[in-house]
């Protein structure tokens, strides 16, 4: 198995540290409002990449933080009037209901800022003895980025270079305008909690290095998140961590791509800012994840209502395949199944998670099962379980193909009363032998999308956008 690292920039076979176990921590969520569609590409791809290990035979412990101690989470919750402990709860509840429908499973561990309050001041005091950080006169703590040799190493920056970049800081407490705040003392009526140095609160980059080692250890698989946190805060955390313990932080650091909308990046200046619950309000949960994981998890994702478009037409083509089975009373997929698509999408899987091509095995599997249906119906049910057991290894696939085709992400054009109401008109039209009005009913339905099915045991539909 092949994975990028972001810190040497190139792949690398993966070994983990220990054989046949992976320990994994990915940078969560800051919860004072809700998730939006940069978080739940993160989720996702992590899902997915949790999933696959799991699938290969790995046993996998995936940590996911929750920051809630943050100056964002303080204004929200004095501007709302409600204490940070119920403006967290709310938000984390919220952040667990999105990544539910979007098919995400919960992470085995989510430490949360405030329960590792104790490793977070230790961490501190140890880095002071060292002599990599220093207790200012204000009552902060910061952390000298020049003591450590490596700092840059994970963006391929020189300091030097940073240094002349940077905007003039104006705090004097500071010993470098570089050094980044380990604690930060409490202003007046802020909220607090009690320290060596006195009462605040930790600086955010400080609780992902505690956490994750108080978790997984002082060395560790995998680390994840956004592609906003290499820098500055996964360059701080191995700073701090490799300092602290004199040992190699992570050994494989990875990175999921930006979300675009519209081929512009997700502002709020610029009014194209979703949260999750904003897109599922008016899509089906499977389809943006489909978009989510159609993509490889690095390359950046456009999302715009033809990229949600083409991700329902792709999910109709395969559970329009799955349609008309029995899937719950499948066998097990046959040996020749196997070896034409299972290795296959693994070998896809290998390579850097490589859900595109993953995906397009998943395509090839969807011809060949309808094409069994119509020349030989003893192999489909065989290669419809290999589809939906190896799109569920992406999270896909695993709803009642006749659910999701009649339920169109709430897309249907008329409700399904109405278009019962119709195949019960059509069928009296056929058999008063007035087979232009049968035709035309249908002919009427199918220009919306609704295509009929007519057998012995009478007339089903399902929805396929029009345009397909």
């Amino acid at each position: 198995m092949q994975i990028y690292n972001t810190l040497t920039r190139r792949k690398e076979t993966f070994t983990p540290i220990e054989s046949g176990k992976v320990r994994m921590y990915v940078c969560g969520m800051t919860v004072y409002d809700y998730c939006h569609l940069g978080h739940a590409r993160v989720m996702v791809a992590f899902d997915v990449i949790t999933r696959y290990l799991r699938a290969r035979g790995y046993d996998v412990n995936y940590v996911r933080n929750i920051t809630d101690i943050d100056d964002k989470i303080l204004k929200r919750a004095d501007d709302n009037g409600e204490t940070i402990a119920t403006l967290t709860e709310r938000m984390i509840d919220a952040m667990h209901e999105d990544e539910g429908r979007l098919g995400v499973q919960r992470p085995d561990a989510e430490p949360r800022a405030t329960q590792h309050l104790d490793e977070i001041v230790t961490m501190i005091e140890t880095l002071i003895d060292k002599d990599y950080a220093y207790a200012a006169a204000n009552g902060d703590v910061y952390y000298r980025v020049r003591r450590f040799d490596g700092y840059g190493k994970l963006n391929n920056r020189d300091l030097d270079d940073m240094r002349s970049g940077a905007r003039v800081d104006v705090d004097e407490h500071k010993e470098d305008p570089l050094d980044f705040v380990l604690w930060k003392a409490a202003k007046p009526s802020e909220a607090s909690w009690s320290s060596p140095w006195g009462e605040g609160r930790p600086g955010w980059h400080i609780e992902c290095s505690a956490m994750s080692t108080c978790c997984l250890g002082e060395t560790f698989d995998i680390h994840g998140g956004g592609p906003d946190l290499t820098f500055p805060h996964h360059e701080n955390e191995i700073a701090q961590s490799e300092a602290a313990t004199g040992k190699p932080y992570v050994n494989t650091w990875m990175h999921a791509g930006a979300v675009r909308v519209n081929h512009e990046k997700m502002s709020k200046s610029l009014d194209n800012f979703f949260t999750i619950r904003d897109v599922l309000e008016h899509h089906d949960a499977e389809v943006v994840r489909y978009l989510l994981v159609s993509s490889h998890y690095r390359s950046p994702i456009n999302y715009a209502p033809d990229s949600l478009a083409d991700a329902r037409k792709s999910l109709e083509r395969f559970y329009n395949a799955l349609e008309g089975l029995a899937l719950d009373d499948m066998e097990a997929p046959s040996g020749e199944v196997d070896a034409r698509f299972d290795a296959r999408f693994t070998a896809a899987m290998d390579d850097d998670f490589n859900t595109a091509e993953a995906v397009s095995v998943l395509f090839e599997l969807a011809r060949e099962l309808n094409r069994a249906k119509q020349e030989a119906p003893v192999q489909a049910p065989a290669l419809a379980a290999e589809l939906k057991r190896l799109g569920g290894v992406l999270g896909l696939l695993q709803q009642a193909p006749a659910a999701f085709l009649k339920g169109a992400g709430g897309e249907l054009p008329l409700s399904e009363e109405a278009i019962e109401a119709r195949i019960v008109a059509r069928g009296e039209a056929k058999k008063a032998r007035d087979f232009a009005t049968a035709d035309a009913i249908r002919d009427e339905l199918a220009a919306l999308g609704i295509v009929l099915k007519d057998s012995r045991e009478g007339t089903g539909w399902v929805f396929e956008a029009p345009g397909e």
